[in-house]
């Protein structure tokens, strides 16, 4: 098969969840943010963070260019929902996904097919030659999978 074909799908898959997650936080009023996915869980707004900010990561994971808010990681990805996650407002986050995401579509968009099944910078060259489907392609899948597993958090609230 044509590596074009299994590109296109895969970024099919990845804007289909990235614009349903929008979606479900573009309905939601500022107080819906504050709200547990579970007793005891994290909230919503920790939730958006933690989405814009591994997303914001992965133009550098890919090698495709510098990433985008690295300052959001310790607070979203290096630590659990707390009072440090309060100095983002629900505004500012959802600036901050409408352009990681812009940027990503372009970046994703202007990719040759050829060059998804690349190594990506979160692995040697060893371990590539070693294993080539731990490439860009799959990473991409990956971040699929994650953004609906929180959605499918986030719709049990």
């Amino acid at each position: 098969m044509d590596q074009q074909l299994f590109v296109k799908m895969a970024l099919q898959g990845w804007n289909t969840q990235v614009a349903r997650a929008e979606k479900y936080f573009n309905a939601l009023s500022e107080a819906d943010f504050q709200k547990t996915v579970a007793p005891g869980k994290n909230r919503i707004i920790y939730l958006y963070g933690h989405l814009t900010s591994y997303h914001g990561l992965l133009s550098e994971t890919l090698g495709l260019g510098e990433a985008f808010y690295p300052e959001l990681a310790p607070v979203f990805l290096r630590s659990p929902d707390g009072t440090a996650v309060n100095a983002y407002p629900v505004e500012k986050l959802k600036q901050y996904w409408h352009e990681v995401h812009a940027r990503l579509t372009e970046l994703f968009n202007a990719l040759p097919a050829e060059d998804w099944f690349k190594r990506h910078n979160a692995m040697t060259d060893e371990d590539f030659a070693d294993d080539p489907t731990r490439n860009r392609l799959s990473v991409l899948l990956s971040r699929t999978n994650h953004i609906a597993y929180h959605f499918g958090q986030l719709v049990l609230v």
